[in-house]
């Protein structure tokens, strides 16, 4: 085999300079490239390169070299994508299929971890170029060897340059040779290629160090590796770029194609909100405030769905579906506006399906979705046909009792809602100038003829017994607003419950209230109950259907886009700025943020923008994501988002030191708490075992300047609209830490996980959940063809009010793919981090770690089957196991992943 030459010099370290770097924008950037001193660049006459030579030729030292060296092997990993063999990154190319015969298509360059202690400079760094040894579909590898001096001590990085016109996808090095044996450094990195980039990327060993402790050779490359990742903040970001940086949510609206397409800019002293990923987009032209729109959004190179993985990945599946299924749905059903004719046409939709337009241009939908789209006479005729949820596969009519509608409360998709009335008569806090008399019309006489034969009252409030979904004040203000747009209706609403002797809810009353309107009506509100009579009944069933409408829009807006999505890139953007990779919180953290910002960025270009999927399928309609910024101001807060002290803000759980968890939960039966609670103690021991490692005292954590800087860049800068406000924790103690970081752990994976992957099971049948109610209440204002035909045919009134075929047909075919497993999927406490696997006090706590959530299965997996637990257990009830931490691949209503990754 051709060895490579190898350089090496006192001086031949890369120094980083800053030098003017053109962009095709035509703003001056300052790049940061690793530029080595002449010595090192100098090509000897005497010594042959690899691949140009006879294979008799040996790698070849510096002359300085002594006799005692090692000999070692580097063997670089890389990866293709799945559109075949690196049919996307250039190796196939001609001028790359050169490199490769020459043998130059990697540049590694060996960095000591130690500062020479003679010169107390950096020691010279070892070259070598790689040649390619070994391919096939799964990986490609390239070896080189080096001959490296017992003087130069521990390799502590590596320098890497892509030789190569296109990026490369590297997973790892690994160096083998050593006395200890080998010496893995794991990359799982794009490589950009020296023609778009000349600075050199550098990969830090495995092994972690607090920025104190750091390596005399590698603090300098530690720091400038993050000003690298940081940027200046000027200029647009190209595909290839690493930076991350902030901005405000000013990318939903497209003004430049009219200004009903213009959307408010969220955060700022208007409209708080958290910030993302800056883009260095141009502004608009009509509106200088908003940032244009483009067909790809950037996100930081490594934060994108690597296209290594398979097609089946999620996140690719959501953007097929944008791109072809959802288009297909609009051409096949013409009429935006027509609802479904009977509840047997909703049935139709999992037994004989939709016919879809010839696929010539999209034919590999059906390929992609063998679950929704099935081939019917050939190749280009397909149907779409739902599979039918687990819901409807235990129980047809399970949408239609009041008891499963308050189960749901505590045992579905949005358990994050309800919360115990502490006070009485119940009050608006809004404006009654505005929005009329803040009473409720909900009153005493109403609840003790419902709870009748339990108890009274003062003795339900007494003993904690009632309960209550409230979305009064919150979307109240949005009412005369929503009602402007068409095809769509708003009230404010509270649905109250009461606390069965068997922990079951029972459905009290729903209270609808509009506010006065602009034409001068005065503020209308009724109280709807479910008496057992005809019209009455029909009232209750259309009152169900707005409420469920405005827990669909909660669920969607607050429990899962903005207080899990949302609420974590600012954490990312910061570690990435502020902790090195070399930090052990960063390695703790980086799997909990794999793939959240290109799903965010996603999600900004096609569900949560203006006319996306949220804006045409649910009620708020275009003040959707303006109502979103209202809960962040007046709902979110840090300390909020932990489990515990969410139970307890809401009143569903109390402090006690004897009970499990140090909680008394107010609804025993609480299965999303009960599970929750669980998982939540074994992700902080997990933590904790691990801060406790790295952290042993408290001056640690007091120095550790880039830990700091990232906290206080995240209360400051990523969720600065709120850094006043309540709820941001010191970090000046390991307990600190350890509740901080479990925090983040717990939103990205259990909280994500029990409002996202249930989506389809409980979804999937839309009366179960309607994202819109498109009709008022026809008890409000009604006109005489209103109330005929209510009195005529009830039922479709109920349908009229239901999502049309368009919007429950878009919404069921993302959140068929949104509650869908990958068969690569990373779950929670499976598979441990390379970092974690080198340390053995981490691997051990790792250990420890997967096999609590193993016992967590078995505690489910009990639970779901002990009747004494009706909220989990009965007759057509689907067990609750989307905690549970494991899962096969598909919707199965069960899986924790490490990462909000769809």
């Amino acid at each position: 085999m051709l060895t490579p030459q190898l350089n090496q010099s006192p001086s031949a370290s890369p120094t980083l300079v800053p030098l003017s770097k053109p962009s095709s924008q035509g703003n001056g950037e300052i790049a940061v490239l690793p530029v080595q001193s002449a010595p090192a660049l100098q090509k000897s006459p005497g010594i042959a390169q690899a691949g140009l030579a006879s294979s008799k030729i040996k790698a070849v030292a510096s002359p300085s070299a002594i006799e005692k060296s090692l000999s070692i092997k580097a063997v670089v990993t890389v990866k293709p994508n799945t559109g075949g063999l690196f049919s996307d990154i250039g190796i196939s190319g001609g001028l790359d299929k050169v490199t490769d015969l020459v043998g130059k298509t990697l540049l590694l360059e060996l960095v000591s971890a130690e500062l020479d202690p003679k010169t107390g400079q950096e020691k010279g760094t070892i070259n070598g170029y790689v040649r390619k040894t070994n391919h096939n579909e799964e990986e490609v590898t390239y070896e080189c060897k080096f001959e490296v001096e017992e003087e130069f001590g521990e390799v502590g990085a590596i320098f890497v340059e892509n030789e190569h016109h296109k990026e490369m996808y590297l997973k790892d090095i690994v160096l083998d040779g050593f006395v200890d044996g080998p010496l893995s450094i794991t990359c799982n990195s794009w490589v950009h290629s020296k023609f778009d980039n000349p600075q050199k990327r550098v990969f830090f060993t495995n092994k972690c160090y607090l920025p104190t402790e750091t390596p005399s050779g590698l603090r300098r490359l530690r720091g400038e590796e993050l000003a690298i990742l940081r940027g200046n903040g000027q200029g647009e970001r190209k595909s290839y770029d690493r930076i991350y940086d902030y901005d405000v949510y000013n990318d939903l609206g497209n003004p430049d194609s009219g200004m009903d397409k213009k959307r408010s800019v969220l955060g700022g002293k208007e409209l708080l909100y958290p910030r993302r990923c800056r883009t260095g987009r141009p502004r608009c032209t009509t509106d200088p405030q908003s940032e244009s729109r483009s067909g790809s959004i950037y996100v930081p190179r490594d934060e994108q769905f690597s296209t290594i993985k398979s097609l089946t990945f999620s996140a690719k599946t959501v953007y097929s579906v944008l791109h072809a299924l959802v288009p297909s749905l609009e051409t096949a059903i013409v009429d935006a506006d027509l609802g479904f004719p009977f509840f047997t046409a909703i049935d139709q939709l999992f037994n004989e399906g939709i016919n879809l337009p010839p696929l010539q241009k999209h034919g590999f939908v059906k390929d992609l979705f063998p679950r929704l789209v099935k081939t019917v006479t050939d190749a280009y005729q397909a149907v779409l046909r739902f599979e039918t949820p687990e819901t409807m596969e235990r129980n047809r009519f399970f949408w239609f009792s009041d008891e499963e509608f308050a189960r749901q409360t505590l045992a579905g998709i949005n358990p994050y809602a309800i919360e115990l009335v502490t006070e009485w008569p119940l009050r608006s806090k809004l404006d009654p100038t505005i929005y009329g008399p803040p009473e409720s019309a909900i009153t005493i006489d109403i609840i003790e003829r419902e709870i009748k034969g339990f108890m009274t009252f003062d003795e339900a409030i007494k003993k904690k017994k009632l309960f209550m979904l409230d979305y009064h004040d919150l979307f109240l203000p949005y009412v005369n607003k929503v009602r402007q747009l068409k095809g769509t209706t708003l009230y404010g609403s509270r649905t109250l419950f009461f606390l069965t002797p068997n922990e079951t809810l029972k459905l009290l009353a729903i209270e609808l209230t509009r506010p006065p309107t602009n034409d001068g009506k005065p503020q209308w509100k009724q109280v709807f109950t479910p008496f057992c009579h005809s019209t009455s009944m029909w009232l209750w069933r259309l009152a169900k259907a707005h409420v469920l409408a405005h827990d669909s829009g909660y669920h969607q807006l607050v429990s899962h886009w903005l207080r899990t999505h949302c609420a974590t890139e600012p954490y990312i953007i910061a570690a990435n700025r502020q902790l090195s990779v070399m930090h052990p919180i960063y390695k703790l953290l980086h799997p909990h943020f794999r793939y959240t910002m290109e799903i965010n960025a996603l999600a900004r270009g096609y569900l949560v923008n203006g006319d996306g999927i949220i804006e045409s399928t649910f009620s708020p309609g275009k003040y959707s994501m303006e109502l979103c910024a209202v809960a962040y101001d007046k709902l979110w807060q840090f300390d909020l988002q932990g489990l515990p002290n969410d139970l307890i803000s809401r009143g569903l759980a109390v402090e006690d030191p004897t009970a499990p968890h140090g909680l008394k939960l107010a609804i025993e039966d609480y299965p999303f708490a009960n599970d929750g609670l669980l998982l939540w103690d074994t992700i902080k021991e997990w933590v904790t075992d691990y801060v406790n490692h790295y952290y042993p005292d408290l001056s640690r954590i007091a120095s550790d300047q880039e830990l700091q800087s990232w906290w206080t860049e995240i209360r400051t800068v990523g969720h600065g609209d709120k850094k006043d406000s309540p709820g941001w924790p010191d970090l000046k103690t390991p307990p600190d830490l350890i509740h901080i970081i479990t925090t983040i752990v717990w939103v990205t994976s259990g909280h994500h996980a029990a409002v996202n992957f249930g989506q389809y099971t409980y979804g999937g049948y839309f009366p179960n959940r309607p994202t819109i109610a498109r009709t008022k209440m026809p008890v409000e204002d009604p006109t005489e063809e209103e109330l005929k035909i209510f009195w005529d045919k009830p039922e479709v009134t109920l349908l009229t009010c239901f999502p049309s075929q368009i919007q429950a047909t878009k919404v069921m075919a993302i959140l068929d793919v949104l509650s869908n497993h990958s068969p690569d999927e990373e779950y929670l406490g499976q598979d441990p981090e390379p970092a974690w696997k080198e340390e053995p006090v981490i691997n051990a706590a790792f250990e420890r770690f997967n096999g609590r959530l193993k016992e967590l299965a078995g505690i489910i997996d009990a639970r779901n089957n002990d009747q004494r637990f009706k909220n989990r257990n009965g007759a057509g009830i689907v067990p609750y196991e989307l905690l549970k931490p494991f899962s096969e691949p598909g919707v199965t209503g069960k899986g924790v992943p490490y990462s909000i990754s769809i």
